[in-house]
């Protein structure tokens, strides 16, 4: 009989440690090739075998991005058990939540957050064994009812003869959990097949397009997405299968950032807008002008202002947008250009595609649909909602079949985002279904209108929510945060906006109503967006008050 291929994890790397073993894995001052990071991945898989991890093992992870972290990516979907990728940035109480929903069996645990850690044992009951990582040579293990071992000593056990199990490609390889902006965090899982094919998808999508943004043979590569979330866009996966030199930033510092571009002579990142601007607004920034000339940033997670794009390819940098969600592993979609745009000038290729949520990646169907499932036409002004099916796409929220429910609701997996579509097939992003402004029967993008205030000198950031109006039901209020030692007012905001009305960017209506300055940043989720809960908590009735 023939032989059942299965697209499993481990097939991502029979080519790299083949044609670029001498590539580096880099993580502070320990670097070393492909060739030892597959050795180690071995060293680990045998040693948590013989910690007890089994196939079906859900094995933890609370780290920041490092070697350690990396190495865990591979050897615990490897072995057959699901890597649990712990969001350290939620609150310790969702924090304890997901882990005592996902049942962890085991946890990898960073010295630092040890304390943490340690407080909520009592509350996981099914954890079996904690793994304690570390930079430092000695730390002190916690008191624990259970076996508690240290990484290195552990991976130094383990054998590097060890044997990966022939998986099923359908075997569950990672799990973890939404940001809980509605809620509590939902659960979503992946198999190997569908990481495998993620992988394959946009290693085509970032290789073969005439974008100034192209992941090459050559790049060095410094993911800025934490590991934590949602496979850090793929890139573990991805740079495993091309074979690339990867640099791990541990935890985000704008100076050691620099430091590093310039270095290890980083070429390739991708990023939340927060983490670029974070990076673009530190003082020595001009210092390291030619190491960011060679610098291409892939940006998701929220909406790429055109003003933060403008600044950063004042540096060389060159920036493009992508878009996903948890719930689709996540990439859907790549600001990439058609091959009538492909020659033009880059500012005016920012506008007709870098800034746009993009085209789909190989394999993705995607809709744009009306409330009744209708697709809208392809005008690039006419609104409905992003709904996609894709060989990646999670097929249920842990444990949630009600959720599940309305989220593959006809058939298709419902974003929860609202856009636009042109002629020629790209997606625009106005907003979130749940942050859209109603307004007298219109729909009003909170995005757009953030971008366009941020394009302002003085604005640092901006955020737009939906406020109580007593004749249009709802009307826009912003929210906005100077630079510092920058002043504007409410007035000089608004007459802003109008130039954009002039130039019919945006209806006069969408102006809002109200524009509050804050001498206090804006709250952000988890995952860095803003994050409008506790604005709409504290400004939804402001007009009511007039």
């Amino acid at each position: 009989m023939s032989y059942e291929y299965q697209l499993t994890l481990d097939k991502l790397l029979t080519q790299t440690l083949h044609r670029a073993s001498d590539r580096e894995i880099v993580y502070g001052k320990t670097r070393y090739t492909w060739s030892k990071f597959y050795e180690r991945v071995k060293r680990l898989a045998s040693a948590l075998e013989s910690f007890g991890v089994k196939k079906g093992s859900k094995v933890a992870v609370i780290d920041y991005d490092t070697n350690k972290y990396f190495e865990a990516y591979y050897a615990i979907p490897m072995m057959g058990a699901i890597l649990h990728t712990v969001n350290i940035r939620l609150p310790q109480d969702q924090i304890a939540y997901t882990m005592m929903h996902a049942e962890d069996d085991f946890v990898l645990v960073r010295d630092e957050f040890l304390p943490a850690a340690t407080k909520l044992a009592p509350f996981l009951k099914s954890v079996k064994g904690v793994v304690v990582m570390s930079d430092s040579d000695s730390f002190s293990k916690p008191s624990l009812p259970i076996p508690v071992e240290n990484y290195e000593e552990l991976v130094s056990s383990g054998s590097s003869s060890y044997e990966f199990p022939e998986l099923n490609e359908n075997t569950v390889a990672t799990l973890f959990y939404t940001s809980g902006t509605t809620g509590m965090p939902k659960g979503v899982w992946f198999t190997h097949r569908q990481l495998v094919l993620h992988t394959l998808s946009t290693l085509v999508s970032f290789s073969l397009s005439a974008s100034p943004v192209r992941l090459e043979y050559n790049d060095v590569t410094m993911p800025l997405v934490p590991f934590f979330h949602v496979h850090c866009w793929g890139i573990p996966y991805t740079v495993g299968l091309s074979g690339g030199k990867i640099v791990l930033a541990g935890k985000y510092e704008p100076a050691k950032i620099l430091e590093t571009i310039k270095s290890e002579g980083v070429t390739f990142s991708n990023m939340v807008p927060t983490v670029l601007m974070m990076v673009l607004n530190h003082p020595r920034v001009e210092e390291y002008r030619e190491s960011l000339s060679k610098w291409k940033v892939v940006i998701g997670g929220a909406a790429l202002p055109k003003a933060l794009a403008l600044k950063a390819h004042a540096l060389g940098i060159r920036v493009m947008s992508g878009y996903g969600l948890s719930e689709t592993a996540p990439v859907l979609t790549i600001a990439t250009p058609i091959e009538k745009y492909a020659n033009l000038p880059y500012e005016e290729l920012l506008d007709k595609v870098l800034l746009k949520t993009g085209l789909p990646v190989p394999l993705v169907k995607l809709r744009v649909v009306d409330d009744k499932m209708n697709d809208v036409p392809r005008d690039g002004k006419t609104v409905g909602e992003i709904v996609v099916r894709a060989p990646w796409l999670t097929k249920e929220y842990y444990k949630d079949p009600e959720g599940t429910r309305k989220l593959w609701e006809g058939g298709w997996l419902h974003t929860g985002d609202v856009a636009v579509i042109d002629q020629d097939g790209y997606i625009t992003i106005v907003d979130r279904l749940k942050d859209v402004v109603k307004s007298g029967g219109e729909w009003i993008s909170t995005l757009i209108l953030e971008d366009l205030l941020m394009r302002h000198p003085a604005v640092l950031e901006a955020a737009v929510i939906g406020a109580h109006h007593k004749h249009w039901g709802e009307r826009p209020v912003a929210v906005v945060y100077p630079k510092p030692g920058s002043s504007v007012t409410e007035e000089e905001l608004k007459a802003h906006l109008m130039k954009f009305v002039e130039q019919g960017v945006i209806a006069k209506f969408w102006v809002p109503d109200r524009i509050v300055l804050t001498n206090e940043q804006l709250p952000r989720t988890s995952t860095g967006k803003f994050d409008k809960k506790p604005l709409r908590e504290k400004y939804s009735k402001i007009l009511d008050e007039q």
